[in-house]
């Protein structure tokens, strides 16, 4: 299947791994870019020295294509950008941040720059910054999240209508009929975070592995708007978090209540009681954990069932 997206990236298929913190190391990584997708490393969750390491061990794991996504609030950013030039990595996904910040800097030395938004102002900014494709994630993804609450099926088409760059849709897909609805709603691709949770390479912890197959429908929660709003399994922190809004919590209280790696404890360190568990709605459509390579061939199997349906529905 040949595409915008997939001649911008040089892959089989126009499925993006989601670069999420503590699950997309180089396992993961690897195993989607040899599935024929575009596997991408989460250097959110990583030092310097460990997205070093892990660079390394995906170029030896793979000889496909492979990312990096490098949230823009990262405080060494600068060490990251340096190391990923030195190891000769073609494809920066950005986030969290402005994109004019990077991007001419990458750019000039050949990189493939696709910025993560949440908006079509921000897809707009993107633009005119210079990136070569878009990620649009709507409310219904996991992890970090946009304000303004706009679901994945309103998005893509809004954003759609603004740019001419490649569009990569992202939040709420996990099966290849969703695939299929994001394409025809005017995504070139998507990005696919909470179904590569639920992986066996994924670097994520059993226990919360199995709490994203546990899933239902109701199961997650966009909170902590004030801070970073972010999509949570509900459990003992995310229940904390909601008694103290009840007690009318100030954001200094709030930020006590969130503490230091609240993200690690949970999904690295599998603690489900205090720890911060960031998953997608789409979870309560999740009942497996599977290889990467096997999640990347049934989503185009999926996705090729769906199409014929639409062609021949009898």
């Amino acid at each position: 299947m040949q595409n915008r997206v997939t001649e911008l990236f040089g892959t089989e298929y126009p499925i993006i791994q989601g670069g999420m913190i503590w699950a997309s190391g180089w396992r993961l990584a690897s195993a989607v870019s040899n599935a024929g997708g575009l596997g991408i490393l989460g250097a959110a969750s990583m030092y310097p020295e460990v997205l070093l390491e892990h660079i390394q061990k995906c170029k030896k794991a793979t000889d496909r294509p492979f990312g990096v996504n490098v949230p823009m609030l990262y405080p060494d950013i600068d060490k990251l950008m340096d190391i990923i030039v030195s190891e000769e990595v073609k494809i920066v996904f950005t986030s969290a941040g402005n994109p004019k910040t990077w991007t001419s800097f990458l750019k000039e030395r050949g990189i493939t720059v696709v910025h993560v938004v949440s908006s079509v102002k921000f897809a707009l900014k993107a633009q005119n910054a210079g990136v070569d494709a878009i990620v649009a994630e709507g409310f219904e993804a996991g992890g970090h999240n946009g304000r303004d609450e706009t679901t994945t099926l309103v998005l893509i088409p809004a954003v759609k209508e603004q740019i001419s760059i490649p569009l990569i849709a992202a939040g709420g897909i996990a099966t290849g009929r969703q695939m299929l609805a994001a394409m025809i709603l005017g995504a070139d691709g998507v990005q696919v975070g909470s179904r590569f949770v639920a992986s066996i390479e994924a670097s994520s912890h059993q226990l919360f592995k199995d709490e994203v197959v546990k899933a239902k429908e109701g199961d997650t929660q966009l909170t902590l708007k004030e801070l970073a709003p972010v999509r949570l399994l509900k459990n003992k922190f995310y229940q904390d978090i909601q008694n103290v809004y009840a007690q009318g919590a100030s954001m200094a209280e709030l930020k006590e209540v969130l503490g230091r790696a609240r993200a690690k404890k949970g999904m690295f360190e599998g603690d489900l009681e205090e720890g911060e568990l960031e998953i997608g709605q789409v979870s309560a459509l999740i009942h497996n954990i599977q290889p990467a390579a096997r999640i990347v061939k049934e989503l185009m199997a999926d996705f090729e069932e769906a199409k014929e349906k639409i062609i021949n529905p009898l």
